[in-house]
């Protein structure tokens, strides 16, 4: 009737199928250990680390309508985009961090942004 209160597998009968499963269980273990060591390696790359600051680039009109965000991985590497939004229309700009820098200019708000995220505890 209900599956799930049968047993699918036989109880050890002795000493030598307990030990025998105690090594298959060592075993997955094992292979367990270093799927997660290599998990922790690769998660280096992964974005981990955010800041956002929203701003109003033209202080006499409109609302903090504009943003930059810093989506940075383990190593402070990434980008930093930054959307100026006014009357006439947004412009959208992206640019590389590596080490937390960037080669090209960057404002008060990117640079705002960098620091959150770098300050940030990383999400993974």
């Amino acid at each position: 009737m209900f599956k799930f209160f049968k047993k699918t597998k036989k109880e050890p009968k002795n000493l030598k199928e307990i030990l025998a499963r105690f090594g298959n269980l060592e075993k997955n273990f094992e292979k367990l250990s270093e799927e997660l060591e290599k998990l922790k390696k690769e998660s280096k790359f992964f974005i981990q680390k955010t800041g956002v600051v929203r701003f109003n680039p033209f202080s006499e009109i409109g609302g903090d309508q504009s943003f930059s965000i810093a989506l940075l991985d383990g190593n402070n590497n990434g980008s930093v985009i930054t959307s100026l939004y006014s009357r006439e229309g947004n412009r959208v700009y992206a640019k590389p961090i590596v080490n937390g820098k960037s080669q090209y200019f960057l404002s008060k708000e990117e640079k705002e942004a960098i620091e959150k995220a770098i300050n940030s505890k990383p999400k993974c």
